[in-house]
């Protein structure tokens, strides 16, 4: 491997250096206990040298060792929020390889669960105003809980629902409020009550489409066309005495019709 040719390299590098140490000695005339004592030196300073980066790799180590076990019980908690099957720990490979093995799907975990509780969020959001239109209660589930993939399933679908039953009022009372309207108009009837002022304002989307509120304005209808069924058949009625009282007075056909437009 590269590494143990670099190694021995290293000790070839200071066989060099001691070598040419011990000619400069030489060459100065250093005594020999002072030459013993400079090696002494020499050793002493590449052993502490050597120490220190061994004790910095070696807390390395522990480090890489401490997130893996810290990795592990992340991912526990993780699956076990997710509702995910526990993970199982991989021991092959280096420490290195395990340990950003570990962090990496610790990653995508806790994306996973800002991503589902994010989206629950913008669900509760939606069917709040949903429920504001409908006067219904929201869906009943846990929002400070992670929620499962199955549930968001149900919550989409519990939303559309929701959305398809507003659309279906709407369009009940859209085509209910523009009877009503035309019924008022033709009675010459002004809203008088705080409910028909809601059905007759300009804010449709004010209006509550609650079961209770649709149900009123159902019954609202009823009475103006009954109401307008009263007066027709008093209108007939009154024609036809008309017609009556012109045969028997014998009123001419001209001034019949003068007065027929009214």
């Amino acid at each position: 491997a590269l590494s143990e040719v670099l190694a021995a390299e290293v000790v070839a590098v200071l066989a060099e250096a001691m070598a040419t140490l011990r000619d400069i000695w030489e060459e100065i005339g250093i005594p020999e206990e002072q030459r013993l004592a400079r090696t002494r030196a020499a050793k002493k300073h590449i052993q502490e040298l050597l120490v220190k980066m061994v004790e910095e790799e070696e807390s390395l180590k522990e480090r890489l060792l401490a997130s893996i076990e810290l990795c592990q019980q992340k991912l526990h908690s993780l699956c076990k929020d997710l509702q995910l099957e526990p993970f199982e720990t991989e021991e092959e490979g280096t420490i290195l390889e395990r340990e950003k093995s570990l962090r990496t799907r610790v990653e995508a975990l806790l994306t996973q669960r800002r991503d589902r509780k994010e989206e629950l969020k913008n669900l509760q959001e939606q069917e709040q105003d949903l429920c504001d239109i409908l006067c219904t209660t929201p869906f009943s589930i846990d929002a400070k809980a992670v929620p499962s993939l199955e549930e968001l399933d149900r919550y989409r679908c519990h939303l559309a629902s929701l959305a398809a039953e507003k659309e279906q009022r709407q369009e009940e009372f859209v085509h209910s409020r523009k009877k009503i309207i035309l019924l008022m108009e033709e009675l010459d009837h002004t809203p008088d009550t705080s409910f028909e002022q809601d059905v007759m304002s300009k804010d449709e989307e004010g209006f509550c489409l609650s079961t209770d509120n649709l149900a009123a304005l159902q019954e609202l209808l009823h009475q103006l066309e009954a109401r307008r069924a009263l007066n027709e058949a008093a209108c007939a009625e009154l024609r036809s005495r008309i017609q009556m009282l012109w045969e028997r007075l014998q009123v001419p056909v001209e001034e019949r019709e003068s007065s027929a437009v009214h």
